[in-house]
């Protein structure tokens, strides 16, 4: 847990304590004065990383490219944060990163679970490129929880730069559990020194995505609240420029219910929070070059910046400060995200990052069996398909060979799975470690919950919302068939083990029918046991009924690992074995496909 020691970071040296004494805001008496003149000062900041840190994509074995041409990675910011600093003057500029770094690619995982640094003692790749790169401070996101509080330790030690989250508290003291913000003292050439405060928040979703992980040991307080808090202080201890990095998107929306702060709360900080004069957030993957909001208190405008994802994008933005009896003060700002496939990779981190990322690739390219026949999971959004149907293959035994010889036992046991993936392939022949990671590219554990009949069908109904709703004999067009409503196809869940239909010139709500058990329309009160994974059981997409339905297995086994065991010790993927059509997509009973 962190520990009241700030002075070991910031310029000041204070502690939490001290930080307590001091009265909140910023006397009204720094009255305006005729500037001097001017400085500019550049600050840079990536986001929502996720282990990306060449321009490579593990899945495919290949360079990264999507239908944008997009490039992604650290090797790739590296670049142009140089270009940036050569123009503007190093001294002139800082780096911040909003969050998602220790999770996404089969680098981060190799370094958590296959070769874990908690037991190797190595470098984690994404510590390793950073700290060559010369990141100011990061910011913790939702994603570092996800491989357990002794490997973020572990990496948090091995950061040059601090690592930032004021709103993950212990839950026994509810002190910061890391270190809650710092003070960069920009030494400019011959003018008074520029102190830039940066506060850290990061995702109150972390108590229900990873409840395993931190339940009883930390706790995610509000966002606007916590900045609430410290934003005076960091003013009152000399900041001229206040930042707040936030692991949250704009939208102030939540994927989850009230239980919890608001997910996605950052245009609610820059509003409701005075003396913040800019945010950089991340969490929602978006392009967003440059926002203003008012702040309700002030008036004031804070500029609000994100740089989408995985390295695509380096927010970069431009601060006016000039100096009115002998304080600087904010003048003008402005922000533009740079398109990191205009840059070649650092070498210098491409070199840095070689035996690691050799290792990785040799890692998804060991074959673990054959598959007899080509499975991909292309329509698997819209259609019952063999590859998604291996997933649920894979659960449902675990599952069901778990709850043998318990009270449970009797009860038949379902599954559900998600379509991750629309380009994942089993090819026909060799299957590796690479495809089934394409296949599940979360790192997701397995339980086993139980739930009524009722409960199952309530469930379908809110999963059904992802599609749209198309009248009987009209088009069907796939490009707006799916994500209704901005449903991603990750909540779209498919339920094996009964037989359903989905009918989609229904509204929402009363989609679900034939929902059948063996042949037999289920009772409202008939028990199940669920194979169901960790982000969707603790709350993630806020389905109905499950975060509070008993739990029945939950031995901490990763889904990816399941099917990658499972293929090896079977040594064989044939549809034979798993393929069970049992929903589809109908109008008035006629089947859609």
């Amino acid at each position: 847990m962190y520990q009241p020691a700030i002075g070991r970071t910031l310029t000041v040296g204070v502690t939490i304590a001290a930080l307590g004494l001091l009265s909140p805001g910023i006397s009204a008496s720094a009255a305006a004065a005729s500037p001097s003149h001017s400085v500019k000062i550049t600050v840079m900041a990536s986001s929502d990383i996720h282990g990306n840190a060449l321009n490579w994509d593990y899945y495919k074995n290949a360079e990264f490219d999507d239908s944008a041409h997009n490039d992604v990675g650290l090797a790739k910011i590296s670049t142009m944060v140089n270009r940036i600093r050569a123009d503007r003057g190093a001294d002139h500029t800082l780096l911040f990163d909003s969050g998602d770094t220790l999770q996404g690619t089969p680098l981060d995982y190799y370094y958590a679970k296959v070769e874990p640094i908690t037991e190797t003692g190595r470098i984690h790749p994404m510590a390793k490129a950073m700290n060559a790169i010369g990141y100011d401070a990061v910011t913790l996101g939702n994603h570092e929880f996800n491989y357990g509080l002794p490997l973020l330790a572990t990496w948090i030690k091995q950061m040059k730069a601090p690592v930032l989250g004021a709103n993950a508290v212990s839950a026994k003291t509810g002190l910061p559990a890391y270190q809650p913000f710092i003070i960069k003292t920009m030494h400019v050439r011959g003018e008074k020194p520029i102190r830039v405060g940066v506060l850290g928040l990061t995702n109150p979703g972390v108590a229900i995505w990873d409840k395993a992980n931190v339940e009883g040991r930390l706790q995610f307080l509000d966002l606007v609240d916590t900045a609430k808090k410290w934003v005076p202080r960091i003013r009152k201890l000399g900041a001229d420029v206040v930042l707040v990095t936030a692991h949250a998107g704009d939208s102030g929306l939540s994927s989850y219910g009230e239980d919890l702060p608001v997910e996605n709360a950052a245009a609610m900080v820059a509003e409701e929070v005075p003396g913040i004069d800019a945010v950089l957030f991340g969490h929602a993957h978006n392009d967003v070059p440059q926002r203003f909001v008012t702040n309700k208190a002030t008036g004031k405008q804070v500029l609000l910046t994100e740089p989408s994802k995985w390295g695509q994008r380096l927010s970069v933005v431009d601060f006016t400060l000039v100096k009115q009896r002998g304080k600087w003060t904010v003048t003008g700002k402005s922000s533009s995200t740079l398109n990191t496939n205009t840059v070649a990779e650092d070498p210098k981190i491409v070199a840095l990052m070689k035996e690691q990322h050799d290792k990785t690739v040799g890692y998804v390219n060991q074959v673990i069996a054959q598959s007899e026949e080509s499975l991909s999971a292309a329509e698997s959004p819209y259609k019952d398909t063999p590859i998604l149907d291996y997933i649920q293959k894979v659960q449902t035994d675990l599952v069901g060979k778990a709850i043998a010889g318990t009270a449970d036992a009797s009860l038949p046991v379902l599954s559900i799975a998600a379509p991750f993936s629309r380009t994942a392939v089993f090819p026909a022949g060799p299957v590796s470690v690479r495809d089934m990671a394409g296949l599940y590219v979360y790192d997701n554990t397995l339980l086993g919950i139980k739930l009524t009949g009722s409960q199952i069908k309530d469930f379908l109904e809110y999963s059904a919302k992802y599609f749209n709703q198309v009248a009987p004999g009209a088009p069907i067009d796939l490009a707006t068939l799916t994500n209704a409503g901005n449903t991603p196809d990750y909540n779209y869940d498919q339920l094996s083990g009964v037989h359903y239909d989905i009918d989609i010139a229904k509204p929402v709500g009363q989609r679900i029918v034939n929902l059948t058990y063996q042949g037999n329309p289920i009772p409202a009160d008939q028990q199940f046991v669920v194979a169901i994974n960790n982000y969707r059981q603790s709350g993630g997409g806020g389905f109905p009924h499950v975060t509070t339905a008993p739990v029945v297995y939950n031995a901490q086994v990763e889904i990816r690992q399941a099917l990658i065991d499972y293929a090896t010790a079977t040594g064989s993927i044939d549809p034979a074995d798993f393929a069970e059509p049992n929903w589809k997509l109908v109008r008035d009973n006629v089947p859609v496909f």
